[in-house]
C-alpha cells in the first residue's frame, strides 16, 4: 500500500496572509486538525496545526476581552506562526514508511508533495484506517492468533490447511511477539460462521490456537525443533 492510495486529496488550505481567525473557522466548519499552507497555487509553503491555533489564542488572551482577542486574531496572520521546514510524503511513499515518519517525529499529518505541488495529505487516521482495514476488521469475521518459530514455509502450511477445510481466510497479517526472540504472531480473521471449524483444523494440523486474551503465553509458544 502507498500513501498516494489512502491519501485525502480534497484539500482545506490557507495561505500565508490568511488570520489566525480564518484558519480556525476553517478547521471547526471542515473538522480537521492540519491546514496545510501554500502560495495560492499548490506549492507548499507550511503547516499550521489545531495546536499552533491554540497557542496563538492562548497567549493573546492575557489581558483582552472577548472583542479585543477577535480583532486581535483577525490581524495575526498564519504566516506569523506556521510551522516552515515541513517533513513532507510523496505519493510513491509506503504506508509503513509514513507511519515511522510520523512516530518518529511526533506529528499528527504529513503534506503530500508531488513535483514540488501539494497533492494531499495523511494523517494519523488514514494510517489507522489503513491498519483496521489490513486487519480485516468487520463485524462478520472473528479473529484468532497462532505463535510461530520464524521458518520458511508456515505461512503456506496455514494455507494449505485452510484450503483443504474449505476454509477462506479474510485476512492475514505477520508481528514479531514482544520479548521473544525469533517468534512470530500470525494474526488470522476467519468468517464467524466457520472459526469454530478453523480453529480445530489449526489445532488437528498441529497448531495452538489463541482466540483470546491470555496473560500466560508459555502453553501456546511453539515447540522447539
Amino acid at each position: 500500500m502507498y500513501v498516494g492510495w489512502n491519501m485525502k486529496t480534497n484539500l482545506h488550505t490557507v495561505t500565508p496572509e490568511t488570520s489566525v481567525f480564518k484558519a480556525r473557522e476553517l478547521m471547526d466548519t471542515h473538522k480537521i486538525s492540519h491546514l496545510p499552507v501554500t502560495d495560492g497555487k499548490a506549492g507548499l509553503l507550511g503547516m499550521v496545526t489545531d495546536r499552533d491555533l491554540k497557542e496563538a489564542s492562548a497567549s493573546s488572551a492575557t489581558t483582552l476581552s472577548v472583542h479585543e482577542l477577535t480583532y486581535v486574531l483577525q490581524k495575526l496572520a498564519i504566516n506569523e506562526i506556521m510551522t516552515k521546514n515541513v517533513i513532507t510524503a510523496t505519493p510513491d511513499m509506503t504506508i509503513e514508511r509514513a507511519a515511522r515518519i510520523i512516530l518518529d517525529y511526533r506529528i499528527g499529518a504529513l503534506p503530500v508533495v508531488k513535483n514540488e505541488k501539494l497533492v494531499g495529505i495523511i494523517t494519523t487516521t488514514d494510517l489507522m484506517d489503513v491498519l483496521l482495514m489490513a486487519l480485516g476488521l468487520s463485524d462478520d469475521t472473528k479473529r484468532m492468533s497462532l505463535l510461530i518459530h520464524d521458518r520458511m514455509g508456515v505461512l503456506a502450511e496455514v494455507g494449505r490447511l485452510m484450503q483443504q477445510a474449505g476454509i477462506n481466510i479474510r485476512s492475514v497479517m505477520t508481528v514479531p511477539l514482544a520479548g521473544y526472540k525469533n517468534i512470530w504472531q500470525i494474526l488470522l480473521r476467519i468468517n464467524s460462521s466457520l472459526y469454530d471449524k478453523a480453529v480445530e483444523t489449526l489445532r488437528e494440523g498441529g497448531f495452538k490456537v489463541i482466540s483470546e486474551y491470555v496473560e500466560d503465553l508459555t502453553p501456546y509458544l511453539p515447540s522447539k525443533s
